[in-house]
């Protein structure tokens, strides 16, 4: 098991160490960074309203217009007046100690900013996982058991449709019909709370947070359904066919006995070791479009403006976390898997 672990841990360092340096290289080489950005700014000053709409017009000219000692001024500011390979050094280091460092535009660390956005993301991803688990485990169960029946049909068809509806599509549908479009207003069009959530009671704040969250996480969970459904049924119909289940039946067990006692417990299996991933990804999975549809400020709107802003410090920590925290889970998973099974076994996964 030791030596297992050993392996993939030195295994990670690569693959994080190549993720960050693949992506540290391609923003050495994207034009309109943040020095160039200030560069056009003050440039534009300096022109004056009237000239600024039409100075944008053909070839890129972020850093014409501004003297040589203020542009050097403006590189120290953001790091930039360092060779690529002093500041990849650097980051490296600041990233061992897990100093994401600061934001270029909204001058806090970038943890406090990740931190700050969680909680929208939180609430999306930990509703979604526990729904998705709560509403297609029973039902992919259902499935297994009344295979080739209408009702396996008919709901087959219902999570497929839905897995097919991009979710925001849903989301627009969804403000359409209940949040005041061209029908009802039953529910709210943006943000997680009320102006007045302060002055609610504890029980008040409960409603009025279910109350935002039952569109966008309704937007975001239907077309989960479909996967772990389909996995479900699909894993339950494996182990019904086996000998065991045959020899239980023959022993005289009731149908309830066989399914609950001796085919659940092995037909979760693969459900049980995907927990780990699917609970993680639920705190840090955030959804672009669903967050900018429903005004939510969460890390998926986050990673976008970063991107265009060129926020680099933003891009690199965050993108350094996720994969830290990616490639962990994805070894717990493995861990999970042997455990839960007693016949896999380290060596035969090495």
């Amino acid at each position: 098991m030791w030596s297992y672990l050993l392996k993939r841990i030195l295994l990670m360092l690569p693959t994080l160490l190549g993720v960050i340096t693949l992506t540290f290289v391609v923003i050495q080489f994207v034009p309109g960074g943040p020095v160039e950005q200030m560069m056009t700014e003050l440039r534009h000053g300096q022109m004056g309203r009237g000239e600024a709409a039409s100075s944008t017009a053909g070839a890129y000219k972020g850093r014409q217009g501004v003297d040589e000692e203020r542009l050097k001024e403006i590189q120290a500011l953001y790091g930039f007046d360092k060779p690529p390979l002093e500041r990849y050094i650097l980051m490296l280091k600041r990233f061992l100690v897990f100093d994401l460092g600061e934001s270029y535009y909204q001058h806090t660390s970038v943890a406090e900013l990740i931190r700050s956005k969680l909680p929208v993301s939180i609430s999306l991803g930990l509703w979604t996982f526990i729904l998705t688990y709560l509403i297609s485990v029973p039902l992919g169960i259902a499935k297994a058991v009344r295979a080739g029946t209408r009702f396996d049909t008919l709901s087959s068809l219902v999570v497929l449709v839905g897995y097919a509806i991009p979710g925001f599509v849903l989301g627009v549908a969804l403000l359409v019909l209940f949040g005041g479009g061209s029908f009802v207003q039953w529910f709210p069009l943006r943000g997680l709370t009320s102006d007045n959530w302060e002055q609610l009671t504890l029980g008040g704040k409960i409603l009025d947070y279910l109350w935002h969250i039952t569109l966008p996480v309704t937007a975001q969970v239907v077309g989960s359904f479909a996967v772990i459904t389909m996995l479900t049924k699909n894993a339950f119909l494996e182990e019904i066919r086996k000998q065991y289940v045959l020899t239980a039946r023959a022993k005289g067990l009731s149908q309830r006995q066989v399914l609950w006692k001796h085919v659940f417990r092995n037909a979760l299996i693969p459900l049980v070791t995907g927990f780990p991933a699917a609970f993680i990804g639920a705190f840090f999975s955030g959804s672009l479009l669903i967050e900018t549809l429903f005004s939510l400020d969460g890390l998926g709107l986050l990673s976008y403006e970063s991107v265009v802003r060129r926020d680099y410090p933003v891009v690199l920590g965050s993108l350094y976390l996720f994969t830290l925290i990616g490639l962990v889970t994805k070894l717990v998973s493995d861990l999970c898997y042997v455990w839960v099974d007693p016949r896999i076994h380290f060596e035969s996964i090495d």
